[in-house]
């Protein structure tokens, strides 16, 4: 078993600030989503449920757009500098999000902002896998970990801000301004510092069509990649639609409303971290079998709840942190683990593409359960659709349980 001391350098920490950043990215614009309908004519409570779901089926998009060219990038620039241009997009995007005058304004600049998020997200993982290629499952796990970070900040500080009154787009700037002085970590290397260990090969287009190639023909990829669909429609379904899950069902201030997307966030960084310390690959799909198995429970419980169900209000909103908590520790593994495991299991394709081919069929399952939660809770309210997310938990156990014992693969070499 590796040792539990860490060893960490500066691209380590430039990773950690990258998936902050990333996250804020991700989640400012779900966490201003019902002032942002206000003003910009799409109100939630109004029918405009799916045109919000909708924003993040384009920024779906063009992350996996930019995702499945990303390796091709990095192969003619390196890891560090395709990095560095990948948060820059992220964070000029979310500033242009903040000066769109009307709905359609915004469709643009989450584009690009989903341009830079999905080169980020196809490049993030490696990028931490190249620094510590004997033990990724622990790195990548922690390095995930930090996206929670980014959570936390994001709904604090936005629903802290919301709540006194600034506008939405001021706390769009702050976010997208933050991820542009991130980008400095790729572009301003202390002399002190060891070069990042980028490959030596140059990676030309036929490279990158013959690993896909490769990989497409290997049966097993396929039902990670479903696995990734279902797992990372749950997990950020939770986190998008809890916000405003919390201030239409039970009148939350934008500050409650953030403090409760913060429990799933304090609660993933626990899982990632504490699955990063002592994760084995012989102990991955333990953990992601029992981890979504427990979820659903969790998740069922946000079906049924109403606020008369309380005796108190600070009693309602305790039982529904604590709920939330949960989920996030139980939900939190999925993503990074999952991976992990996919690219431990098939040690003849080339990792690199595997991880951004597993992002690839992740960043679709976000974008459609996100829409089509939307379009349930058009028709049914948001405590309807939340019964999607036990569904989706259920199948991804089935999907677990049936690679992980039903058809293991038993031609790999032990793990020492």
């Amino acid at each position: 078993m590796s040792s539990l001391k860490l060893k960490l350098g500066y691209y380590d920490y430039a990773g950690y600030c990258t998936f902050i950043v990333y996250a804020l990215c991700s989640l400012s614009v779900p966490l201003v989503i019902v002032a942002m309908a206000q003003d910009l004519q799409f109100p939630l409570d109004k029918g405009g449920m799916a045109a919000g779901g909708g924003l993040h089926v384009l920024r779906s998009a063009a992350l996996v757009l930019s995702l499945l060219g990303s390796s091709a990038i990095a192969g003619r620039i390196g890891m560090r500098r395709t990095m560095g241009i990948s948060v820059v997009l992220a964070g000029l995007g979310i500033v242009l999000c903040a000066f769109a005058p009307q709905y359609c304004w915004l469709l643009p600049a989450l584009f690009l902002a989903g341009c830079g998020e999905g080169i980020c997200e196809a490049l993030a993982t490696p990028f931490v896998e190249g620094l510590h290629p004997q033990e990724q499952e622990r790195y990548v796990n922690i390095a995930h970990g930090f996206w929670s970070v980014g959570i936390a900040m994001a709904v604090f500080v936005t629903g802290g801000l919301l709540t006194l009154g600034v506008s939405w787009r001021i706390v769009l700037a702050v976010a997208g301004g933050m991820t542009l002085a991130t980008s400095l970590f790729y572009w301003l290397k202390p002399r002190s510092v060891q070069a990042y260990p980028e490959s030596k090969k140059q990676m030309l287009i036929a490279d990158v069509i013959r690993y896909t190639v490769a990989i497409c023909k290997v049966p097993r990829f396929w039902v990670y990649c479903l696995g990734m669909f279902m797992g990372a429609g749950a997990e950020f379904c939770l986190t998008f639609w809890s916000a405003a899950y919390l201030q239409l069902n039970f009148q939350a201030t934008a500050l409650v409303a953030g403090l409760g997307t913060g429990s799933i966030a304090l609660g993933m960084f626990l899982g990632r971290v504490g699955i990063g310390f002592f994760a084995t690959r012989n102990s991955l799909k333990h953990v992601l079998f029992w981890c979504a198995l427990a979820n659903i429970p969790v998740t069922l419980s946000l079906a049924f709840l109403k606020p008369d169900m309380f005796p108190a209000v600070w009693v309602q909103f305790a039982v529904l942190f604590f709920i939330l908590f949960l989920g996030g520790i139980c939900i939190g593994p999925y993503w990074p683990s999952l991976q992990v495991y996919g690219v431990k299991n098939l040690p003849e394709l080339d990792s690199t593409h595997l991880y951004i081919y597993f992002s690839a069929m992740g960043i679709p399952g976000c974008g459609f359960f996100t829409w089509f939660m939307g379009f349930l809770g058009d028709r049914f309210g948001l405590s309807g659709a939340f019964y999607m997310l036990p569904v989706s938990l259920v199948l991804f156990c089935l999907i677990i349980v049936l690679e992980g014992w039903v058809f293991p693969r038993r031609d790999l070499p032990e793990e020492k």
